[in-house]
């Protein structure tokens, strides 16, 4: 199975568990840039599970959008578990959502370091309720192929959260 195919078929279990448990979803994409809500949103009766995306692409919208405290991102920097975590909670926070997930990372081809490499990312999952958890995730590939690799694993913290609930 192709990575589109993974993506579609995530996307598809989301919406039909995430109806009859009656969740509802928002997301918080950096170096995605809305990819995770447009794979939701591709599958018929999505509008019954998925809220709304935040795209915040720049610390500005981080700080703006999802009340991402500006000492974080000085402090930790845009790519950080620490930013992963506050976009999640910022995300269930301004929204009517009981399950939030968050990605920031660096896709390239430009912009790693030794310490942050290209292809690191960073997910968040808050769940209203519960402890925040974030995780930590180094892609191979080009720049799409790690903005898919990224969406994938998003789709499946959400439809893990879904499945546990």
């Amino acid at each position: 199975m192709g990575q589109t195919s993974r993506v579609r078929e995530l996307a598809r279990s989301i919406i039909e568990k995430g109806a009859i448990a009656r969740t509802i979803i928002a997301t918080a994409e950096s170096c995605t840039g809305g990819m995770v809500g447009a794979a939701l949103t591709d599958i018929p009766g999505s509008s019954a599970v998925f809220d709304r995306g935040f795209i915040t692409y720049s610390n500005g919208a981080k700080i703006e959008m999802l009340g991402v405290a500006p000492a974080i991102l000085a402090a930790h920097g845009a790519v950080s578990e620490e930013t992963a975590c506050a976009m999640a909670k910022g995300a269930l926070i301004h929204s009517p959502a009981k399950i939030a997930v968050s990605i920031t990372g660096i896709a390239g081809p430009d912009g790693g370091t030794a310490e942050k490499p290209v292809g690191l990312v960073w997910f968040g999952l808050a769940i209203e309720g519960a402890e925040t958890r974030v995780e930590k995730r180094l892609f191979k590939g080009g720049r799409d192929d790690i903005r898919m690799q990224a969406t994938e694993k998003a789709l499946s913290l959400i439809l893990e959260a879904i499945s546990g609930q």
